[in-house]
């Protein structure tokens, strides 16, 4: 039975840029996935399954050895985001701002993903175990023992990066909390007359808001684009079941005008949810990305407080390293969840209040989010301290 420093069950995302992560660090890593990512052709069709990469995560991903791959690749950059309920309150934050050239990249999931793999093939102690997938997890007072589909393993530290319905986290006991929004969400990509913008922007109903991310590249149209759909579940269920055209049609009745001209070109659905765990560690487990936490994504943090997870951890470790510690005790490994589970909580909470704030009914809430938002716009000290600092907040400086 092959014994490794740190077992990462979970090669998606997150999961690869822990086990990169954790290898810079000289440990022995095992890295368990049931699906090998699938190669890169120019020709592919855009994935469904986009994030909007913080400057945070950029650098993570640079430090990794990933982003310039992803970057020859399919990378849409974005200086500016919009957002607004009615047109008079448009406020638009933008790179300037912060002194920055961009806010961030659009980029499709599964490139990402490719692209650490790539990295995590090149590394001497990186073994993956793929496919494959975990069956059962015992922990001992000095290592857990795993059994996989087709092997078995014992660790020093394992690593939960399994997503929101984590095996690890079942299998160490570990409660969550949360809840269901009732709500789903819509992701459409579309070719747009507009040529590749350099800005994302959102516009809040009391359905939901109707969002558009810029992506790379030129089309028959003009360029092409993600949009996101909150709704109802039962409308999005409805509007899942049309066909393209149809639901193009849809799409022009209840997006704003400055979308232009489209045509739809694949789209897909999921339900909204919440999900916290009650802990980030059981002895030797820990837990990372959405294993830990699950987000209303309105503002595309979710894979990005996965990769602040991956920092803090790497960061604990290291530092433990450095002082001479055990860096696998117990205490240590705790520095983990001090560091991220506060954050993680607060912008889970932020993003609550924002969705029930914007999709209240009542005229007065409604008036009171519209003159919000136009003073942080249009009031000089507003706009050079709370919008920039919130702004500079989400990019992760």
């Amino acid at each position: 039975m092959e014994h490794f420093d740190c077992v990462v069950i979970g090669g998606g995302m997150v999961g690869a840029a822990s086990a990169l992560s954790l290898a810079q660090l000289g440990l022995k890593v095992a890295l368990v996935e049931q699906y090998q990512p699938k190669n890169y052709a120019v020709q592919q069709a855009l994935d469904l399954r986009v994030s909007a990469i913080s400057l945070a995560s950029e650098n993570l991903l640079n430090q990794l050895g990933a982003w310039q791959q992803i970057k020859q690749w399919r990378v849409c950059p974005y200086k500016r985001l919009g957002v607004w309920e009615h047109e008079s309150a448009y406020t638009e934050f933008n790179a300037q701002d912060i002194k920055q050239t961009h806010l961030g990249h659009i980029v499709e999931n599964r490139l990402i993903q490719l692209a650490l793999w790539q990295e995590i093939s090149a590394m001497s102690n990186i073994r993956t175990f793929c496919p494959d997938s975990l069956v059962s997890l015992t922990q001992e007072h000095d290592k857990a023992s795993l059994t996989l589909t087709n092997s078995a393993l014992t660790a020093t530290l394992v690593i939960g990066a399994d997503g929101a319905q984590s095996k690890v986290r079942e299998m160490s006991a570990i409660g969550v909390t949360g809840w269901d929004y009732q709500q789903s969400a819509m992701l459409i990509n579309i070719e747009t007359s507009q040529s590749q913008q350099d800005i994302t922007w959102q516009q809040f109903f009391p359905t939901g808001p109707v969002a558009l991310l810029p992506l790379a590249g030129e089309s028959s149209l003009g360029g092409y684009a993600a949009l996101v759909w909150y709704h109802q579940r039962d409308e999005i269920t409805r509007l899942a079941s049309l066909s393209n055209s149809l639901l193009q049609q849809e799409i022009l009745k209840h997006f704003p005008k400055r979308l232009g001209e489209i045509k739809v070109l694949a789209k897909g659905a999921f339900p909204l949810t919440r999900r916290h765990a009650n802990t980030y560690q059981h002895k030797r487990v820990l837990l990372l990305g959405d294993a830990a936490h699950t987000i209303n994504p309105m503002a595309g943090q979710g894979v990005n407080l996965g990769f602040k997870d991956v920092i803090a951890l790497q960061h604990v470790i290291a530092d433990a390293i450095a002082n001479g510690e055990t860096w696998h005790d117990e205490a240590v490994l705790a520095r983990y969840e001090k560091k991220r589970r506060k954050e993680n909580l607060l912008m889970m909470t932020t993003m609550d209040a924002l969705y029930a704030g914007f999709s209240h009914p009542s005229p007065v809430i409604k008036a009171a989010r519209n003159l919000a938002l136009l003073a942080v716009n249009k009031v000089p000290f507003l706009n050079s301290t709370i919008k920039n600092k919130a702004l500079a907040y989400a990019c992760g400086l």
